[in-house]
């Protein structure tokens, strides 16, 4: 039987959250603004992936599935993270500036993702669990043909890369996917992939797209897309991580932090956490991803409906001015 998302009607818990917080805390304040020295590691991510491309070109396929595993979703995670920071202007001050260095920090990824992302994601932190806005959820029919079962989620996870990419986007009817950054993200992407190509060959761009399809899908970094809005917990609809893969991957393990302080860069929310533990030390968090993303193919409890939803509205002026919604979401 077709299983029911957990609706709710009461508003995301982060904009209560993050005003109490700086209530009690108005230091926190001093954690807002962006890093710049995070585009050394955007160009440091960008070199590595480039230089092990040119490596698989003459590596066995064993290898090559070995390092993609490995090496190659480490990396590409990071790529998605860094495009997440982008989204936020959490690297540069500018929005161009910002745009530009998602571009770059996408060239790994083989997949022109990273203007589609920002368009996307900054409207699920203002829409977070409305079907009509919210890409990060999964819709009604995906969730219905991959629901609870093992091998049917084994299979969605697998797939995840294309189904965050293509699909939802498509069924987010409210955001136009194409505007110019989209285009030159598409552009530049097209460049990059041709010159690996030729360099390199076929077995270099295979390196990059495994290690995108590992990075967010079959693989304990995928189990990051489960920790951050499955429930598990009660009725909690937002959970961190606080494991040792937050080295790897920016911090972005310290989701609840993000949502309700946006301003905050990943190279500070830890602090923020350290400033204001009364706030979520007592919420439920993960400790690892392992654990959580055996859990979450073998548990049959646990399914693409474990998500909080709400009824959809329209985005208020406020909205429409801070996520800079595209013409067909105003409607």
């Amino acid at each position: 039987m077709p299983q029911p998302f957990i609706a709710v009607s009461t508003p995301e818990p982060h904009k209560d959250r993050a005003k109490r917080l700086l209530q009690a805390h108005p230091e926190v304040r001093t954690l807002f603004g962006n890093t710049p020295s995070s585009f050394l590691w955007v160009l440091a991510i960008v070199a590595l992936q480039t230089a092990m491309a040119g490596w698989a070109s003459t590596a066995s396929w064993g290898w090559i599935w070995l390092a993609a595993f490995t090496i190659g979703a480490t990396a590409n995670h990071a790529v998605f993270v860094l495009i997440h920071e982008c989204a936020h202007n959490l690297i540069f001050k500018g929005s161009n500036a910002n745009r530009v260095a998602s571009i770059v920090v996408n060239l790994p990824a083989v997949f022109p993702a990273a203007i589609g992302f920002r368009n996307f994601h900054l409207l699920h932190h203002f829409k977070q669990g409305e079907l009509e806005y919210d890409a990060d959820l999964a819709g009604p029919i995906e969730a219905r043909i991959f629901g609870r079962n093992g091998f049917t989620k084994t299979l969605w996870m697998l797939g995840f890369f294309i189904i965050e990419g293509v699909v939802r986007p498509m069924r987010i009817k409210k955001v136009d996917l194409l505007d110019r950054w989209t285009v030159l993200n598409l552009i530049v992407q097209a460049i990059y992939t041709a010159f690996i190509f030729i360099l390199f060959g076929w077995p270099a761009l295979a390196y990059l797209m495994i290690s995108s399809l590992f990075s967010v899908g079959l693989h304990p970094f995928g189990a990051r897309w489960i920790q951050e809005h499955y429930v598990v917990h009660g009725t909690q609809e937002t959970y961190s991580y606080y494991g040792p893969l937050n080295r790897l991957m920016f911090n972005v393990g310290y989701h609840n932090e993000h949502h309700d302080l946006m301003m905050v860069p990943w190279s500070r929310l830890k602090r923020l956490k350290a400033m204001a533990p009364e706030f979520y030390d007592t919420l439920y968090s993960h400790a690892s991803y392992v654990k959580l993303l055996l859990r979450f193919l073998f548990d049959p409890k646990l399914g693409l409906h474990s998500r909080v939803v709400r009824p959809s509205r329209r985005p208020t002026t406020e909205e429409r001015a801070a996520v800079t919604l595209l013409p067909a979401a105003k409607a």
